[in-house]
């Protein structure tokens, strides 16, 4: 259990975060109360810091060989030759300057480069229970860009959805009821092909962020039912990162949790405020 102390987030207009818990059905059965941790102050700062050393760390560090462009015998001439003043080779071709063929890179990638950027433990729990308060933000989440039809988030779904829906299509029918399929929709229609050499190296479309589901296993058969729709990610408590919760280090994602991951999640992340 990690444990938080602070303040209330001053801009919440009510005391009480409720929400619907939506059944198998998408009927409303009941409404509980959001822990704790959602009144938390959401610090885009830190958020944005947590982000960047997240996705740094998956980067592979390279760099160039440190004689490339520089293996040859090519020699300054001097003056008096009516050309430029770059190494040369016998029979007059210009080598081993930046802007001349098979010279070598002004300022190559280097593999020592610190591109990790490091982050506190304490400030990188602050900012995944932050990001976690942002999905609470109707405001936020329709910065995003994201579109819904629910009057308060996160999107709750009883536990017992996990194991009733197993196939794509009852998916579908189920999160146009609960009013989350619209976002996927749009993630589907704004694919598209990826501008640079990226597209032909195993990355050619790219597709923007839709739901997100937590839910207490990556097995359950609603995780394999939604996993391979467009945009979606399947994260569990135990898994949870600001990679899920804020792509690109924007807080405020579309989210849908079930019941035993919210008391999961309120269980590994206990936020204590001062009166």
């Amino acid at each position: 259990m990690m444990v938080l102390v602070g303040i209330k987030d001053p801009h919440l207009e009510v005391q009480r975060l409720v929400v619907p818990v939506f059944d198998v059905n998408g009927s409303v059965i009941r409404e509980i109360d959001l822990p704790s941790l959602f009144y938390y102050p959401v610090r885009k700062d830190l958020i944005r810091r947590a982000f960047l050393s997240a996705f740094t760390a998956m980067l592979q560090p390279k760099g160039r060989d440190p004689l490339a462009g520089k293996r040859t015998t090519a020699r300054y001439w001097g003056v008096g030759y009516g050309l430029a003043r770059v190494p040369r080779l016998p029979d007059g071709t210009a080598r081993f300057v930046v802007s001349a063929r098979k010279g070598h890179i002004a300022f190559p990638p280097r593999p020592d480069r610190r591109i990790h950027e490091e982050v506190n433990r304490k400030e990188r729990v602050t900012a995944i229970v932050s990001a976690l308060a942002a999905t609470s933000r109707v405001s936020l989440v329709r910065e995003r860009g994201h579109v819904f039809a629910c009057e308060k988030l996160p999107v709750v779904i009883d536990s017992s959805v996990e194991s009733a829906i197993s196939r794509a299509k009852e998916a579908r029918e189920y999160l146009e009821k609960i009013g989350v399929w619209s976002d996927i929709e749009r993630s589907y229609e704004r694919a598209r092909v990826r501008a640079g050499k990226g597209k032909m190296r195993g990355r050619r479309y790219t597709e923007p962020r839709s739901v997100l589901f937590i839910l207490s296993s990556y097995t359950s058969l609603l995780a394999k039912a939604v996993r391979n729709f467009p945009g979606v990610d399947v994260a569990t408590p135990s898994n949870l990162s600001v990679l899920h919760l804020a792509p690109g280090g924007v807080p405020g994602r579309l989210t849908v949790v079930s019941t035993t991951a919210l008391e999961e999640i309120a269980e590994k992340y206990e936020v204590k405020f001062i009166e």
